[in-house]
């Protein structure tokens, strides 16, 4: 009926102390609007920007992970448009000659089957933030302020190609570019306080019965500020768009672009204005800043600086460990300091897919419990992989083991290996390695349980379970596998 046709353009701000083209702090502090300001950032007549060398290098760093083409000579241009936030009268941005462009992304849709869709980069170019317009929202006609505490902060504007066919894919997009851009260190992208935000470009190439598709009118929502509300927006102007096609017929040659806003409350997008083009904007090269040059060797010593990016991580992942695209996925999703943790257990204990199962699970549960990051895990990588290896050594059941990592988080005392067999010696949890306890206990569980017995060799399978689980409370910590072995050769070879 339709194809849906999405590009991004999605604003980060670099991680950087000061702002791009002056000496002021870039920290978030919404308490005290003003305060972060000097000459340059407020536009008063005389002062002169300076580039900042970190924004730039930062920027560069961004265009290379996205796999783009660095230019060996870049520019600034003044992007004017009038507005309160901004208080020179223009923004310093790019226009013409981007520090980077022709880039791509490969954005797995299905880890089971490995499907990918590659998402092409138009640009990537550095420009600096506005200020935020503060406007009351009491309905008492309260006057509306200005912030400019944001005005100058470096920003690297990521233009992808219409390559997105969906509100989800969209959305995973926006979810691997994050990941990426926090494993490289190059921003927080804290959404929250406007690190990372997102323009999606949408329209609808409408298939018709008796001749080509037709577009329909490009509509850009504007400033959508987390992964859930970018893919509620586009889902919504979908369906709009689709209504009012059937309604008008209205094509991309009957309209103009246009930009909507989102509201999150009402789950709807609203009208603002008509898409400003390239010529409303009047840009010109911005006489107060010189060009920047870039050379091979100082790309190189950029790239060296460069940490494994996800995609890389999750292949290896899969290779070295032998786990699954589902797990691999879900450690990475976790962030830098997270798959760290889990590598480092992994080599310590020998066995990536044991390690793999206690992070995404037990780990993973107690961190979402106790709200803490995995650099405030109490368990440390080193005592972690000590508990294991000493489950995969046959000293301990996995159901011991979770009964170990439970005290270690509860006691107050640090969690350390001998912590860990403290514990085990104190609960008796050691499993039971002596033959003759563990025939001792089936023989007895066997003579008290006749009618269980009975049903078993009488061909109900299900019946040994409960004969498993007595045994297994007489020893504690007997292994569940060799009471089942024994317990199944004794009945087995028991009288009829």
């Amino acid at each position: 009926m339709y194809d849906v046709i999405i590009g991004l353009e999605v604003h980060v701000q670099l991680q950087t102390q000061t702002k791009i083209f002056c000496g002021c702090s870039t920290a978030f502090n919404p308490d005290q609007p003003n305060v972060q300001t000097c000459p340059v950032c407020l536009g008063l007549p005389g002062s002169l920007p300076v580039l900042n060398r970190e924004a730039y290098r930062l920027g560069v760093k961004t265009a290379l992970a996205l796999n783009c083409q660095i230019a060996k000579f870049t520019k600034w241009d003044r992007k004017q448009y009038f507005y309160p936030d901004l208080p020179k009268g223009y923004q310093i941005s790019q226009y013409d000659l981007p520090f980077s462009c022709g880039g791509h992304v490969d954005l797995v849709l299905n880890a089971d089957t490995g499907e990918t869709r590659r998402v092409g980069i138009i640009r990537a170019h550095l420009e600096e933030d506005a200020g935020k317009n503060l406007h009351d929202e009491s309905g008492r006609g309260r006057a509306s302020g200005v912030d400019l505490n944001r005005a100058g902060t470096p920003l690297v504007e990521i233009v992808t190609q219409p390559d997105l066919r969906s509100a989800e894919e969209a959305r995973r997009f926006l979810e691997e570019l994050h990941a990426l851009l926090t494993y490289l260190e190059v921003s927080d992208c804290n959404m929250q306080e406007g690190s990372l935000r997102c323009d999606a470009n949408v329209n609808l190439h409408v298939h018709q019965p008796d001749g080509p598709k037709v577009a329909t009118p490009i509509v850009e929502i504007k400033n959508l500020n987390s992964f859930r509300f970018t893919e509620q927006a586009i889902l919504f102007e979908v369906d709009r768009q689709w209504r009012e096609y059937q309604r008008t017929k209205q094509t991309i040659r009957d309209a103009p672009k246009s930009t909507r806003g989102f509201d999150h409350e009402r789950g709807i997008t609203y009208p603002m204005r008509e898409k400003e083009e390239a010529a409303d904007y009047r840009y010109f090269p911005d006489p107060d800043l010189v060009p920047v040059t870039i050379t091979d060797a100082e790309l190189d010593v950029i790239r060296k600086t460069m940490s494994e990016t996800p995609a890389a991580m999750r292949s290896r992942f899969q290779v070295d460990y032998q786990l699954s695209a589902y797990d691999t996925a879900v450690i990475v999703a976790q962030g830098k300091p997270f798959a760290t943790y889990f590598e480092q257990v992994a080599q310590s204990c020998g066995d990536g897919k044991q390690a793999a199962n206690w992070l995404t699970q037990d780990v993973l549960r107690e961190l979402k419990e106790r709200q803490q990051t995995i650099a405030q895990f109490a368990i440390r990588p080193d005592v972690l992989s000590a508990l294991l290896t000493r489950v995969l050594e046959k000293r301990l059941t996995i159901k011991s083991a979770r009964e170990v990592f439970v005290d270690l988080l509860q006691s107050d005392e640090t969690p350390t290996a001998s912590r860990i067999d403290q514990i085990v010696a104190a609960k008796g949890l050691a499993i039971v390695q002596d033959d003759a306890a563990i025939n001792n206990a089936i023989a007895a569980v066997i003579a008290r349980n006749a009618k269980a017995v009975a049903d078993y060799r009488a061909g109900k399978q299900a019946a040994i379970g409960a004969l498993i689980g007595q045994v297994m409370r007489e020893l504690k910590g007997a292994d569940a596998q060799a009471v089942r072995e024994k317990l199944t050769a004794a009945l087995t070879d028991g009288p009829s």
